[in-house]
């Protein structure tokens, strides 16, 4: 049984966001041509409260993009996006939603960053994904959506520490830094993830098979 696993494709993330990908809306359509090819498709979705500690502007002197320490781990201050109950964090209406079984929203604590869909980025609570598509006897997950290099990337990472079979579908995500989304890839591959293209599961005949148990 596979998943396919949306990350964050909400409208602060997309040209005209708070928080913008490059070309971050140009993934939308083969998402949605990708969906019915799944047993399963979840989606994530970041849902910060106002007073989030990753917020540049929670911070007196900082500007965005600086790094600072936060609790004890490395955070980069990025720019109010995806706050809660706002236009910017609504998934983007070219998404189609109707195959969507279920909305894992993270980011919610202010104290601490959350680009898994699985765990914050403490490890220190869960999101209860994990939980959920092993419920449904979930064995392999696709990951794609934005943001390459952080949302998605770390989405897929932890997948594989779960257990899953995991696979990115690289034509279906978009990075904030192509040098920080080869690096990425690198590891996840080095982690036993599969880095592959949308057209191994749009033609049958080239669609990956998942290991045998």
């Amino acid at each position: 049984m596979k998943a396919l696993l949306l990350i964050d494709v909400q409208n602060d993330f997309v040209p005209g966001g708070a928080l913008a990908v490059s070309a971050g809306d140009q993934i939308i359509p083969l998402l949605n041509q990708l969906q019915p090819h799944f047993d399963l498709v979840v989606a994530t979705q970041d849902w910060h409260p106002a007073n989030h500690k990753s917020f540049a502007v929670n911070h007196a002197g900082r500007q965005p993009f600086e790094e600072i320490e936060l609790h004890g781990l490395a955070q980069v201050l990025w720019p109010a996006h995806c706050m809660q109950s706002t236009p910017g964090a609504e998934l983007h209406p070219a998404l189609h939603t109707n195959q969507v079984e279920a909305i894992f929203r993270k980011g919610t604590d202010p104290e601490i960053d959350s680009y898994s869909g699985f765990y914050d980025n403490g490890q220190r609570k869960a999101t209860g994904l994990a939980a959920y598509l092993a419920g449904r006897g979930i064995t392999s997950v696709y990951v794609a959506g934005l943001a390459a290099d952080y949302c998605v990337y770390f989405t897929a990472k932890d997948a594989l520490n779960e257990g899953f079979e995991t696979f990115l579908i690289e034509d279906a995500t978009r990075p904030i830094s192509p040098e920080g989304f080869e690096r990425a890839k690198a590891n996840l591959e080095n982690l036993g993830g599969k880095i592959i293209s949308s057209a191994a599961l749009l033609s049958p005949e080239k669609a990956p098979q998942p290991a045998q148990a």
